[in-house]
């Protein structure tokens, strides 16, 4: 069994609008999973979608408290790690800048060692009108198709990068 990520109260998949749960098995050591994760600047080379990624308080990785900004499908984000424990478990609290309905994200990731690896679980829940609308109404199951592509395509860029540190 898969350990999940840890929902403050307001955030929990229970009470919120909008929820996805993606997982991969990744044949790479959490380590190396984690080292492309907390790269946050750097996403956009293995996720090209994430290419508007700029850490706001000094940092050059994801830690926490680490405030940061994002652009994520046309629309500019803050956000804060909340949990942050290394080659485990990273989260983040998100508002959407300049929404006035106050809708928030709260986005968790969590890597298990596995024999082979580890596995790589994410969970999002959106709370708020402007999740509602843009995912909820506009594009239902983007989230999840998101997400989606963004484990796989960390899951090959951690298998890549362990294959070049076991030569």
């Amino acid at each position: 069994m898969y350990d999940h990520v840890i929902w403050p109260a307001q955030y929990d998949p229970k009470i919120s609008a909008i929820y996805a749960l993606n997982d991969i098995d990744v044949k790479a050591p959490p380590e190396v999973v984690w080292k492309l994760l907390i790269d946050a600047e750097h996403w956009s080379r293995y996720f090209p979608a994430e290419n508007q990624v700029r850490i706001l308080s000094g940092e050059s990785e994801l830690a926490l408290g680490t405030r940061y900004h994002r652009v994520t499908v046309g629309y500019p984000m803050s956000l804060t790690v909340t949990e942050c424990i290394p080659n485990r478990r990273l989260a983040w609290a998100t508002t959407v800048d300049g929404d006035e309905t106050g809708s928030t994200a709260y986005h968790g990731w969590v890597i298990t060692p596995t024999n082979a690896g580890c596995h790589l679980l994410t969970e999002e829940t959106q709370q708020g009108e402007f999740f509602l609308d843009v995912i909820g109404r506009r594009h239902p199951g983007a989230l999840y198709c998101y997400h989606q592509d963004w484990v796989e395509r960390l899951a090959l860029a951690a298998e890549a990068e362990a294959a070049k540190q076991a030569v």
